[in-house]
């Protein structure tokens, strides 16, 4: 609302993001590093942010939230002891899963290990079908199992069983029981995602009930830091890119998952369609931080989803922002392989202790440590507004890789490094659009993230791409996203019929009962709208596609809209019968996008320094990116310096500075 102070907090792996608008559309950011505590880090930032704008925290009318709690819970395996209730029989599906093997031609690799050991995965005798119910559950076996489970130590309980997706009878029985019988959390498939598939469902409720003790604690100590400072309670982001209670999230923590690489590309699709990329088929969102990058796309200004996300191995059947995720980042170490190969992560420095320019006892050669002896940040450069830049650190840890890798001196490793870590990354955003048919020379790319500035424009050379954005929040894109973003809640049944056999009034139901279900969850049922979709695919297929649909059911307009957009992705359509797999409503409840004021100023220009372009060397003026004004034209090369993140603008491209403070550059011709 106007007038209104809205903060917002992205933890990411080294820094925390923090972006406060004030009352007066001023926007205060901050850069703080990561603490082991995410909460102890996320009050730190909220403290800087509302000392530079001379609030107290109390002012706060709203708190939004982004955190790596539960993915890291993942990838360090670090989750709760979950033991597993399913099917008589069907013990062992997180294993047997869908027989794909990580890589195809490694004999020796390995599949990631199950959430769940065998020892705590128990079956109970039931069964359904998608009739109804053949077996009822038995009771008493059931108080029997909880005993059990206790025995075992599990700190939580996934609960599977088969076709609880269509028939959750049997499964709402367990479910009660070991909720009476049992101190821990126990989460449901038929709760947690009532779709088919039974590898899916199972991985994805086992994700929710090893993650849920994890985020439960952790949002309780925010809550309590929070209420502390006299913030009001925090709305945290979810992976599909909208904002839910604290409360919900507690109950439905599968859905943090990838919670801040969301809130960056909803900060991107905010801040970055405008008149500016008319022309162009969409956008790539390109978010490089200090261990990963992200990049996702936006078309017709919203952004792409999936429900065929995998975490570490591990399949995510919620809806998802869909986010590609390389381990590159401005921490990642760079290091030789066995055969002499210059490599650049997935490693990281991370916060502690960084890279070695930050000064804090990193020994390892970074990117950002190439960064600094390309002459991309300087002496001068403030990192986060704080950190200062150690350059002949940087260049002795450059050196001494050079001499590992036989290079010539620190110089030729910098700019090696650089060219690995941009070549991963250029892989990445193939993914999301060569591989799925896409042109990436038809779209632009939107950069941010503290490292992605820097990077972006060679990258976007090296993809045939004319057009990068870089929206004036760069540095902390992910923590503005929460500023902009709606709160979500999503709902899913699987009906499995042919489309032309549809009873409309009957799906109708099907809707409503899904609408019911994602209002329980919203805080203002009023200000909802309900927004509903189908899955679909040509009978005979093993993979769907979901396209909106509006108003009532008519088959006729949904089997239309199936066929556009199977041509659209795949490049044909069939006169096959359709399918109807699954029907999905979203409780969607819409907030003001926040209106930032930026004037610029004058005297933009800090100093010249020797940068380094194709290896030779190039003075290039360095700019203070906030008092560039309004519509002011930079040419490259240049370098543009905010507390937050660094703009690198090679020769041959230029930049102008939008009303709103953001940066277009585009290439203009001429060698480089």
């Amino acid at each position: 609302m106007p007038g209104e102070v809205r903060l917002g907090v992205d933890v990411g792996g080294t820094f925390t993001d923090v972006v406060l608008l004030t009352a007066d559309d001023e926007l205060v950011t901050a850069k703080v590093p990561s603490t082991d505590d995410q909460s102890v880090g996320v009050v730190d930032g909220i403290e800087t942010a509302c000392a530079a704008a001379g609030i107290p925290p109390s002012d706060v009318d709203s708190f939004t939230h982004a955190m790596t709690v539960s993915v890291n819970a993942l990838l360090e395996r670090d989750g709760a002891k979950t033991a597993l209730v399913t099917t008589e029989g069907f013990r062992d599906v997180l294993e047997i899963g869908r027989q794909a093997r990580p890589s195809l031609y490694d004999i020796t690799v390995d599949k990631p290990e199950p959430l769940v050991p065998r020892r705590r995965r128990f079956e109970i005798t039931e069964r359904a079908t998608i009739h109804g119910i053949d077996r009822p559950v038995d009771e008493a076996a059931v108080h029997e199992l909880a005993e059990a489970i206790r025995a075992s130590g599990a700190e939580s309980v996934a609960i599977c069983l088969l076709h609880a997706y269509r028939h959750p009878e049997n499964e709402r029985v367990v479910a009660d029981v070991l909720r009476d019988s049992l101190d821990v959390p126990v989460s449901a498939s038929h709760e947690v995602l009532a779709e088919f598939r039974e590898y899916e469902r199972t991985s994805t409720t086992v994700v929710d009930a090893y993650v849920t003790p994890v985020i439960d604690a952790y949002l309780g100590r925010l809550e309590s830091r929070a209420s502390a400072l006299g913030l009001p309670s925090p709305h945290i982001m979810q992976a599909n890119g909208g904002l839910a209670p604290v409360a919900t999230v507690r109950t439905h923590a599968v859905t943090t998952t990838m919670s801040g690489p969301a809130a960056g590309v909803v900060g991107a699709a905010e801040t970055a369609v405008d008149d500016e990329s008319d022309g162009f088929d969409g956008l790539v969102t390109f978010d490089m931080g200090g261990t990963s990058t992200d990049v996702s796309l936006v078309r017709g200004g919203a952004v792409e989803q999936t429900t065929d996300a995998t975490v570490d191995g591990l399949p995510i059947k919620t809806p998802m922002v869909d986010v590609e995720t390389v381990g590159s980042g401005g921490g990642s170490i760079a290091w030789v392989d066995s055969g002499g190969a210059l490599r650049v992560g997935p490693r990281s420095a991370g916060a502690t202790p960084g890279p070695v320019c930050y000064g804090r006892g990193g020994t390892a050669p970074t990117v950002t440590d190439a960064n600094v002896v390309l002459g991309y940040i300087g002496e001068t450069s403030a990192l986060g507004g704080e950190l200062s830049v150690d350059v002949s650190a940087a260049e002795e840890a450059l050196a001494s890789l050079a001499a590992e890798a036989g290079l010539d001196d620190a110089l030729t490793a910098a700019r090696g490094v650089f060219r690995v870590a941009n070549a991963s990354m250029a892989r990445a955003i193939r993914s999301v659009t060569v591989e799925r048919g896409i042109d990436p020379r038809g779209y632009g790319l939107v950069a941010f993230g503290g490292a992605g500035p820097m990077h972006a424009v060679a990258l976007a050379d090296s993809l045939g791409i004319e057009l990068v954005v870089v929206p004036y929040a760069c540095g902390v894109l992910s923590a503005y996203g929460l500023l902009a973003a709606d709160e979500r809640h999503d709902s899913v049944r699987t009906v499995r019929t042919p489309l032309d056999s549809v009873e409309s009034d009957e799906i109708e139901e099907v809707y409503q009962r899904l609408a019911n279900d994602v209002l329980r969850d919203v805080e203002s049922r009023q200000a909802a709208t309900i927004r509903r979709a189908a899955d679909l695919r040509y009978t005979g297929q093993s993979f769907e596609l979901t396209v909106p649909v509006d108003g009532g059911f008519d088959a006729t307009r949904v089997a239309r809209r199936f066929h556009e957009a199977h041509e659209r992705t795949y490049g044909y359509r069939m006169a096959d019968p359709v399918e109807l797999v699954n029907v999905r409503a979203s409780g969607v409840v819409e907030r003001d996008s926040p209106a930032v004021s930026f004037e610029g100023g004058t005297g933009a220009q800090r100093e010249t320094r020797t940068a380094f372009f194709e290896g030779q060397p190039v003075e290039t003026p360095v700019y203070d990116r906030e008092r560039l004004p309004q519509g002011a034209d930079v040419e490259g090369p240049a370098i543009l310096e905010q507390d937050e993140s660094t703009v690198v603008v090679p020769p041959a491209w230029g930049g102008t500075v939008r009303l709103d403070g953001t940066l277009v550059v585009t290439k203009r011709g001429g060698a480089e």
